[in-house]
């Protein structure tokens, strides 16, 4: 077998391998999916040398461990961790030169959820409509990693950047999701809008690469039932029947009959993926209306 590959040590709770998605399919039934921290997935590829396209590893909190068998440069980054390469310290948010057969150890996340990791060349899995990025919804791409699984490596692109240290923005501590309210905000009353941009919520533990679901005061309806099936965009902030929206990310589904009372706009979708179970989120009307009185 090829020596421009790893083989995974340590899966950790969920790895899966990311890239920048599948936008542009969703009138087949295809999610966006892609790195749900996109700053830090293209932060991970320019340290080794890569184009922001190549495909990294997203971890969720525990991380992950890679045997590597070539020599080859990596780097962390997303959510803090503790780095080690064949158990030394290694730094987190810079190139590490990894030597063959060493195993590089992304810890569990000291905050945040997710972490990046990027090696000289990108994975160099399969690519499933131009995107090589595990999509949990529909099943595509790479399957979620598992101990001993291995995966190939492409040629490195060049030699990394020469850089001491990279601007990164930290986890939240609370979450600020600006929102454009609409398209189906008159299913709700006056008191439901102002609950969305005045309510105390926070991130649930049933969220995960589909959907952040939230905890909180329920928005009241105006109307009962469900809407014919309709598009959801990325962003979207569907609420169910309980009343409580769910913020859809990446690997959400395309469409859905119940009502969305407002959109995130993407570039505001990374803090998202690093707000852990309990982070305190405000939701922020960005225009005049019911929502915002």
């Amino acid at each position: 077998m090829t020596d421009h590959a790893f083989c995974v040590a340590r899966a950790g709770a969920l790895t899966t391998v990311q890239d920048l998605g599948r936008p542009g399919h969703a009138h087949l039934g295809v999610p966006h999916a892609g790195a749900l921290d996109a700053p830090a997935h293209r932060l991970a590829n320019r340290l080794v040398g890569n184009p922001e396209t190549a495909a990294t590893l997203e971890t969720t909190l525990t991380g992950c461990a890679v045997r590597v068998r070539r020599d080859t440069v990596a780097a962390v980054t997303g959510a803090p961790c503790p780095v080690t390469v064949d158990g030394r310290p290694a730094p987190w948010g810079a190139a590490v030169r990894v030597p063959a057969g060493a195993v590089l150890d992304a810890g569990p996340a000291t905050h945040g959820l997710r972490s990046h990791l990027a090696f000289a060349g990108g994975i160099d899995t399969e690519p499933v409509l131009g995107s090589r990025a595990t999509d949990l919804l529909s099943g595509l791409g790479t399957d979620p990693l598992t101990d001993g699984a291995v995966l190939p490596l492409g040629r490195p692109y060049g030699p990394p950047p020469a850089v001491d240290a990279v601007p990164h923005p930290a986890p939240p501590g609370e979450l600020l999701l600006p929102f454009l309210p609409g398209p189906r905000d008159d299913w709700f009353t006056d008191l439901g809008r102002r609950t969305l941009a005045t309510g105390r919520f926070r991130v649930s533990a049933a969220s995960n690469r589909i959907g952040l679901r939230t905890e909180g005061p329920p928005l009241e309806r105006a109307r009962t039932g469900e809407l014919p099936s309709e598009g959801m965009p990325l962003g979207a902030l569907q609420v169910p029947p309980d009343g409580l929206p769910v913020l859809f990310l990446h690997d959400h589904p395309t469409t859905g009959g119940y009502p969305v009372i407002g959109v995130v706009p993407e570039a505001h979708l990374a803090a998202a993926a690093q707000a852990v179970p309990g982070t305190p989120i405000r939701f922020l009307p960005l225009r005049g209306g019911p929502a915002a009185s």
